[in-house]
Protein backbone atom coordinates (compact mmCIF):
# COMPACT_ATOMS: atom_id res chain seq x y z
CA UNK A 1 0.00 0.00 0.00
CA UNK A 2 1.14 3.75 -0.76
CA UNK A 3 1.42 5.53 2.35
CA UNK A 4 -0.60 8.92 2.33
CA UNK A 5 2.86 11.33 2.62
CA UNK A 6 4.01 9.62 -0.14
CA UNK A 7 1.17 10.07 -2.45
CA UNK A 8 1.05 13.42 -5.12
CA UNK A 9 -1.89 15.33 -6.31
CA UNK A 10 -2.56 14.90 -10.16
CA UNK A 11 -3.56 18.26 -11.44
CA UNK A 12 -7.24 17.17 -11.34
CA UNK A 13 -6.93 16.68 -7.54
CA UNK A 14 -7.19 13.52 -7.88
CA UNK A 15 -4.92 10.62 -5.53
CA UNK A 16 -1.94 9.80 -7.50
CA UNK A 17 1.07 7.24 -7.48
CA UNK A 18 4.56 8.74 -5.77
CA UNK A 19 6.46 10.89 -7.95
CA UNK A 20 9.20 8.01 -8.60
CA UNK A 21 6.00 6.05 -9.52
CA UNK A 22 5.70 7.55 -13.02
CA UNK A 23 7.35 6.04 -15.70
CA UNK A 24 6.94 8.18 -19.30
CA UNK A 25 5.56 5.07 -21.79
CA UNK A 26 8.63 5.58 -25.09
CA UNK A 27 9.29 8.94 -23.03
CA UNK A 28 6.89 11.73 -23.12
CA UNK A 29 5.11 10.19 -26.42
CA UNK A 30 2.29 12.39 -26.18
CA UNK A 31 4.27 15.62 -27.26
CA UNK A 32 7.47 13.97 -29.24
CA UNK A 33 8.05 10.82 -31.13
CA UNK A 34 8.43 7.36 -29.38
CA UNK A 35 11.28 5.93 -28.14
CA UNK A 36 14.15 9.14 -29.14
CA UNK A 37 16.11 11.00 -27.38
CA UNK A 38 13.43 14.42 -27.77
CA UNK A 39 10.88 11.96 -26.04
CA UNK A 40 13.23 11.30 -23.30
CA UNK A 41 14.50 15.04 -22.61
CA UNK A 42 11.07 15.89 -22.75
CA UNK A 43 9.73 13.33 -20.19
CA UNK A 44 12.66 14.88 -17.81
CA UNK A 45 11.42 18.12 -18.26
CA UNK A 46 7.96 17.11 -16.95
CA UNK A 47 9.54 15.93 -14.18
CA UNK A 48 9.29 12.19 -14.61
CA UNK A 49 12.55 10.33 -12.74
CA UNK A 50 11.43 6.78 -15.03
CA UNK A 51 11.11 6.26 -18.52
CA UNK A 52 10.05 3.14 -20.03
CA UNK A 53 11.21 1.84 -23.44
CA UNK A 54 11.30 -1.22 -26.14
CA UNK A 55 14.35 -3.10 -27.17
CA UNK A 56 15.39 -5.23 -30.13
CA UNK A 57 18.48 -5.80 -31.87
CA UNK A 58 19.48 -5.21 -35.43
CA UNK A 59 20.58 -7.15 -38.34
CA UNK A 60 23.91 -6.93 -36.90
CA UNK A 61 23.43 -6.96 -33.40
CA UNK A 62 22.98 -3.83 -31.93
CA UNK A 63 20.42 -2.75 -29.38
CA UNK A 64 18.11 -0.42 -31.04
CA UNK A 65 15.43 1.26 -28.74
CA UNK A 66 12.48 1.10 -31.18
CA UNK A 67 8.60 -0.86 -30.61
CA UNK A 68 8.03 -2.53 -33.60
CA UNK A 69 10.07 -5.13 -35.81
CA UNK A 70 10.60 -2.67 -38.29
CA UNK A 71 11.15 0.90 -39.18
CA UNK A 72 8.43 1.55 -41.29
CA UNK A 73 5.84 3.13 -38.62
CA UNK A 74 8.37 5.40 -36.53
CA UNK A 75 10.37 6.71 -39.03
CA UNK A 76 10.50 7.63 -42.88
CA UNK A 77 12.53 4.34 -44.14
CA UNK A 78 11.07 0.59 -44.45
CA UNK A 79 12.42 -2.32 -43.28
CA UNK A 80 12.58 -4.83 -40.94
CA UNK A 81 15.20 -4.99 -37.89
CA UNK A 82 16.52 -8.08 -39.05
CA UNK A 83 17.86 -7.09 -42.55
CA UNK A 84 19.08 -3.31 -41.46
CA UNK A 85 22.03 -2.56 -39.65
CA UNK A 86 22.30 -0.31 -36.88
CA UNK A 87 24.33 2.01 -39.33
CA UNK A 88 21.39 3.03 -41.42
CA UNK A 89 18.60 2.55 -38.76
CA UNK A 90 20.69 5.50 -37.72
CA UNK A 91 20.44 7.38 -40.58
CA UNK A 92 16.71 7.70 -40.74
CA UNK A 93 14.38 9.79 -39.69
CA UNK A 94 12.51 8.91 -36.58
CA UNK A 95 10.82 12.04 -36.14
CA UNK A 96 9.07 14.04 -38.54
CA UNK A 97 6.43 10.94 -38.86
CA UNK A 98 5.23 12.56 -35.16
CA UNK A 99 5.71 16.17 -35.97
CA UNK A 100 7.67 18.46 -38.74
CA UNK A 101 9.53 19.82 -36.13
CA UNK A 102 10.95 16.73 -35.06
CA UNK A 103 12.97 16.18 -38.91
CA UNK A 104 16.21 14.64 -38.59
CA UNK A 105 15.25 13.31 -34.92
CA UNK A 106 17.55 9.75 -34.79
CA UNK A 107 15.83 6.17 -34.04
CA UNK A 108 18.82 5.68 -30.93
CA UNK A 109 20.76 2.67 -29.98
CA UNK A 110 20.64 1.47 -25.87
CA UNK A 111 23.82 2.79 -25.55
CA UNK A 112 22.75 6.18 -26.86
CA UNK A 113 19.66 6.08 -24.75
CA UNK A 114 21.55 5.60 -21.44
CA UNK A 115 24.48 8.23 -22.21
CA UNK A 116 21.69 10.39 -22.53
CA UNK A 117 19.42 9.51 -20.25
CA UNK A 118 22.01 10.05 -17.53
CA UNK A 119 22.89 13.36 -18.39
CA UNK A 120 19.43 13.61 -18.01
CA UNK A 121 18.83 12.25 -14.59
CA UNK A 122 16.55 9.65 -15.59
CA UNK A 123 16.10 6.03 -14.67
CA UNK A 124 15.13 3.32 -17.01
CA UNK A 125 12.58 0.52 -17.78
CA UNK A 126 14.00 -1.40 -20.48
CA UNK A 127 11.24 -3.77 -22.09
CA UNK A 128 12.59 -6.37 -23.85
CA UNK A 129 10.75 -7.24 -27.07
CA UNK A 130 11.17 -10.64 -28.67
CA UNK A 131 11.05 -10.57 -32.34
CA UNK A 132 11.17 -13.17 -35.33
CA UNK A 133 14.61 -12.31 -36.35
CA UNK A 134 16.42 -12.68 -33.07
CA UNK A 135 18.75 -15.65 -33.65
CA UNK A 136 18.60 -16.48 -30.35
CA UNK A 137 17.43 -15.31 -26.85
CA UNK A 138 20.80 -15.44 -25.03
CA UNK A 139 22.17 -13.40 -28.15
CA UNK A 140 19.34 -10.85 -26.86
CA UNK A 141 19.67 -11.29 -22.97
CA UNK A 142 23.15 -10.84 -23.26
CA UNK A 143 23.49 -7.68 -25.37
CA UNK A 144 21.03 -6.15 -22.96
CA UNK A 145 23.08 -7.06 -19.71
CA UNK A 146 26.21 -5.51 -21.58
CA UNK A 147 24.66 -2.04 -22.20
CA UNK A 148 22.98 -1.86 -18.51
CA UNK A 149 26.49 -2.77 -16.64
CA UNK A 150 27.78 0.44 -18.75
CA UNK A 151 25.43 2.77 -17.13
CA UNK A 152 26.15 5.59 -14.75
CA UNK A 153 26.11 4.51 -11.26
CA UNK A 154 23.30 6.93 -9.93
CA UNK A 155 21.13 5.33 -12.62
CA UNK A 156 17.92 2.62 -11.59
CA UNK A 157 17.56 -0.08 -13.99
CA UNK A 158 14.25 -2.63 -14.21
CA UNK A 159 13.53 -5.02 -16.86
CA UNK A 160 10.49 -5.93 -18.05
CA UNK A 161 9.00 -8.28 -20.91
CA UNK A 162 5.72 -10.12 -22.15
CA UNK A 163 8.13 -13.01 -22.11
CA UNK A 164 8.81 -15.06 -18.96
CA UNK A 165 11.95 -16.44 -20.49
CA UNK A 166 13.54 -13.33 -21.54
CA UNK A 167 13.13 -12.42 -17.68
CA UNK A 168 14.69 -15.82 -15.97
CA UNK A 169 17.58 -15.54 -18.46
CA UNK A 170 18.38 -11.91 -17.36
CA UNK A 171 17.71 -12.74 -13.89
CA UNK A 172 20.77 -15.50 -13.63
CA UNK A 173 22.78 -12.56 -15.82
CA UNK A 174 21.29 -9.65 -12.83
CA UNK A 175 19.56 -11.40 -9.81
CA UNK A 176 19.85 -7.68 -8.00
CA UNK A 177 17.53 -6.31 -10.58
CA UNK A 178 13.65 -5.35 -10.43
CA UNK A 179 11.79 -7.57 -13.03
CA UNK A 180 8.53 -6.92 -14.21
CA UNK A 181 6.14 -9.13 -16.07
CA UNK A 182 4.27 -7.70 -18.66
CA UNK A 183 0.45 -8.69 -18.92
CA UNK A 184 -3.05 -7.47 -20.92
CA UNK A 185 -5.08 -9.21 -18.29
CA UNK A 186 -3.35 -10.90 -15.18
CA UNK A 187 -3.73 -14.45 -14.97
CA UNK A 188 -5.40 -16.58 -12.32
CA UNK A 189 -2.02 -18.40 -11.24
CA UNK A 190 0.28 -15.25 -11.06
CA UNK A 191 1.43 -15.99 -8.19
CA UNK A 192 3.36 -19.39 -9.32
CA UNK A 193 4.40 -17.59 -12.49
CA UNK A 194 6.07 -15.12 -10.83
CA UNK A 195 7.45 -17.40 -8.18
CA UNK A 196 8.77 -19.30 -11.09
CA UNK A 197 10.78 -16.47 -13.06
CA UNK A 198 11.11 -15.11 -9.93
CA UNK A 199 10.32 -11.53 -10.64
CA UNK A 200 8.25 -8.84 -7.79
CA UNK A 201 6.27 -6.80 -10.30
CA UNK A 202 3.83 -6.67 -12.70
CA UNK A 203 3.14 -4.48 -15.33
CA UNK A 204 -0.91 -4.82 -16.42
CA UNK A 205 -3.18 -2.69 -18.68
CA UNK A 206 -4.53 -0.68 -16.98
CA UNK A 207 -8.64 -1.97 -18.34
CA UNK A 208 -7.24 -5.34 -16.94
CA UNK A 209 -7.08 -4.25 -13.08
CA UNK A 210 -9.73 -5.11 -10.01
CA UNK A 211 -9.74 -4.10 -6.95
CA UNK A 212 -9.44 -7.82 -5.56
CA UNK A 213 -6.18 -8.64 -7.13
CA UNK A 214 -4.31 -5.86 -5.87
CA UNK A 215 -5.38 -6.19 -2.75
CA UNK A 216 -4.18 -9.80 -3.21
CA UNK A 217 -0.75 -8.39 -5.09
CA UNK A 218 0.05 -5.92 -1.94
CA UNK A 219 -0.25 -8.28 0.38
CA UNK A 220 1.68 -10.20 -1.39
CA UNK A 221 4.43 -7.69 -1.43
CA UNK A 222 3.83 -7.23 -5.38
CA UNK A 223 4.02 -4.29 -7.34
CA UNK A 224 1.41 -3.56 -10.10
CA UNK A 225 2.07 -0.96 -12.25
CA UNK A 226 -0.64 0.17 -14.96
CA UNK A 227 -0.09 0.61 -18.85
CA UNK A 228 -0.76 2.57 -20.42
CA UNK A 229 -3.17 5.39 -18.84
CA UNK A 230 -3.43 8.47 -20.18
CA UNK A 231 -6.50 9.85 -17.92
CA UNK A 232 -5.95 10.28 -13.98
CA UNK A 233 -9.69 9.18 -13.56
CA UNK A 234 -9.51 5.24 -14.70
CA UNK A 235 -6.53 4.66 -12.01
CA UNK A 236 -8.53 6.68 -9.02
CA UNK A 237 -9.80 3.76 -7.58
CA UNK A 238 -7.19 1.57 -7.94
CA UNK A 239 -4.59 3.91 -5.75
CA UNK A 240 -5.74 2.84 -2.45
CA UNK A 241 -5.99 -0.83 -3.34
CA UNK A 242 -2.43 -0.97 -3.60
CA UNK A 243 -1.50 0.01 -7.51
CA UNK A 244 1.99 1.00 -7.30
CA UNK A 245 2.26 3.09 -10.46
CA UNK A 246 1.98 4.15 -14.03
CA UNK A 247 3.24 3.88 -17.08
CA UNK A 248 2.10 7.28 -19.54
CA UNK A 249 2.58 8.61 -22.68
CA UNK A 250 1.86 11.99 -20.81
CA UNK A 251 3.98 12.12 -17.45
CA UNK A 252 2.95 15.93 -16.71
CA UNK A 253 -0.83 14.47 -16.16
CA UNK A 254 -0.05 12.62 -13.31
CA UNK A 255 2.67 14.62 -11.82
CA UNK A 256 0.37 17.63 -11.64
Amino acid sequence: MIAAKDKIMTNTSLPGPARDEVQAHRGASAIAPENTIAAFRAAADQGAKWVELDVALSADGELIVIHDDSVDRTSTGSGSLGDLTAEQIGQLDGGSWFDSRFAGERIPTLAEVIKALGEFGLNINVEIKQHKHHQSLDQLVNAVHAAISKRPAHMQIMISSFDPECLKAMHKLAPELELAMLWGRVPDNWEALLADIPATSIHAHYKGLCIGLLEQTSAKGIKVRAWTSNDPIELVSFWGAGLTGVITDNPKIFLG
